[in-house]
């Protein structure tokens, strides 16, 4: 190696705080480190620590308890999640499409940035960025993979947004079950129509709420209806449980979305941040206990687990 100013020799003079060697020019004495190839932009934190940072996300973990067990001041593990949610929202787009499926499931999941929509109208505010937030998930039922994701608001165009992508993630006919929210009616004919998919509604009933119930009590349901509404879907696999059994990891598995607490997220791009991290650790690193291997082994999109530092490489 030779100076970058000079083109001198050089010796070397020690590692910096971050473990990299460090070298000194023998004529102009400039001292400098060797060119590290930074994945994760200018971030200069440690691979372990990442690494343990993201494993921590993945499990539950809010970010001040990340922080706390790992050391790592707050706002960089946000800017870290950041960095990483771009890199997984891409690599799921570019290896997740063209995929022959049989049985797919949709459903949306409710949360809020910031504060909850009624909030939000007695105070005023007019943003955008605040307010419920409704993740929409399309998981295939036989490999148990998320297919395609979406973060928006509960409406027309929101659900047009989702229906796409989950067109770019599969080819050829098969089966979409959804709930009985409207406009998915539109929606899925609109993109998926040309794939010629057969498409029915699990429409679930419901009674109203008695006086002696809680507030925060669900409604009770007392049954569901098959509605056909495009295709010709087979009305016996009419079905939303598993789609809804995810909802249910994704309560368990990421602390913004636990309910009753105060680990809501603040700002609407690191919950989309998240989302695409926890969707893309899902597919291709968390072993599935009914699989017994990954979704996208299952798929046939990969040949074996990967690693947390697998995941950041790709």
């Amino acid at each position: 190696m030779t100076c970058q100013r000079c083109n001198a020799p050089v010796t070397r003079s020690g590692k910096d705080r971050y473990g990299h060697q460090r070298y000194r020019c023998t004529i102009c004495h400039v001292t400098f480190i060797e060119p590290v190839e930074r994945s994760l932009g200018n971030m200069i934190l440690a691979e372990q620590k990442v690494l343990s940072v993201l494993q921590h996300i993945v499990e539950g973990c809010s970010i001040r308890t990340t922080s706390r067990i790992t050391e790592v001041h707050p706002r960089t593990i946000l800017n870290l999640l950041t960095i990483v949610g771009e890199k997984c929202e891409r690599m799921m787009r570019e290896r997740i499409k063209g995929l022959a499926v049989k049985e797919v499931q949709c459903d949306e999941i409710w949360g809020f940035v910031g504060m909850k929509e009624k909030t939000k109208v007695r105070k005023g505010e007019t943003s955008d960025s605040i307010g419920d937030a409704w993740t929409f998930v399309a998981f295939e039922r036989h490999t148990k993979m998320v297919l395609a994701w979406d973060l928006g608001r509960r409406t027309e165009a929101d659900t047009i947004i989702f229906t796409d992508k989950l067109a770019h993630a599969t080819r050829g006919t098969f089966q979409v079950t959804t709930d009985g929210f409207k406009p998915y009616q539109h929606a899925v004919v609109l993109s998926l129509g040309v794939q010629h998919v057969d498409f029915a509604q699990l429409v679930k009933l419901y009674t109203s709420n008695p006086e002696s119930e809680t507030r925060y009590s669900p409604a009770e349901c007392t049954g569901a209806k098959k509605v056909p509404i495009y295709g010709d879907p087979d009305m016996a696999k009419v079905c939303t449980s598993h789609v809804e059994r995810q909802n249910l990891n994704i309560r368990m598995g990421m602390r913004r979305m636990t309910r009753l607490t105060n680990a809501f997220s603040k700002k609407w791009t690191k919950l989309y941040a998240t989302l695409a991290v926890f969707f893309t650790y899902h597919n291709f690193c968390r072993v599935h206990s009914s699989l017994r291997v990954t979704p996208a082994m299952e798929a046939g999109i990969t040949d074996h687990i990967w690693s947390l530092s697998e995941l950041l490489a790709a």
